[in-house]
């Protein structure tokens, strides 16, 4: 199951799959309208004009909140569950564009940072083993120059 998740590159780096972000992000959406589709039919259910009267009614307008569509035949008549569409609205709006970057990124094909990061990773790699191996040329210089240096006090 982990390999439909995540890769671990050769850094320990966990690469998550677009679809398993996707999928997480539809399900954490649907979610959270349906726990606040009820939170919503009890403020709503039984309120004077209102016009949410049924779980349908509460959850198809926290999906059209959610969506910034909001057609707006459903709408809240209370303070509660104004509040409710509200904090739905800024939720939604989080998830789906998430949702959207996500499906945006596979279809147009943005630049893949992973990508990125493993190619950085291997450079800084490459670099510091090339520092390692002057430093260990420079040590060695440096006694040879002291080798010589006290082979010349001795001569003198």
């Amino acid at each position: 199951m982990q390999k439909y998740i995540y890769k671990t590159d050769q850094y320990g780096i966990r690469n998550y799959s677009l679809l398993a972000l996707g999928a997480a992000g539809v399900c954490l959406l649907y979610s959270v309208i349906a726990l606040f589709a009820l939170a919503l039919l009890h403020f709503e259910e039984g309120a004077l004009n209102s016009n949410i009267n049924s779980y349908v009614d509460a959850f198809w307008t926290l999906q059209m909140s959610a969506s910034t569509i909001g057609f707006g035949d459903h709408f809240p008549v209370t303070f509660g569950g104004r509040m409710v569409v509200a904090l739905m609205f800024y939720v939604g709006v989080g998830l789906v564009g998430f949702i959207g970057a996500l499906i945006a990124e596979r279809m147009l094909g943005f630049a893949d940072t992973n990508v990125k990061n493993r190619e950085l990773r291997q450079q800084n790699s490459d670099i510091l083993n090339h520092n390692k191996t002057l430093e260990k040329k420079i040590d060695l210089l440096i006694t040879r120059v002291e080798e010589v240096a006290s082979l010349r006090q001795t001569n003198d």
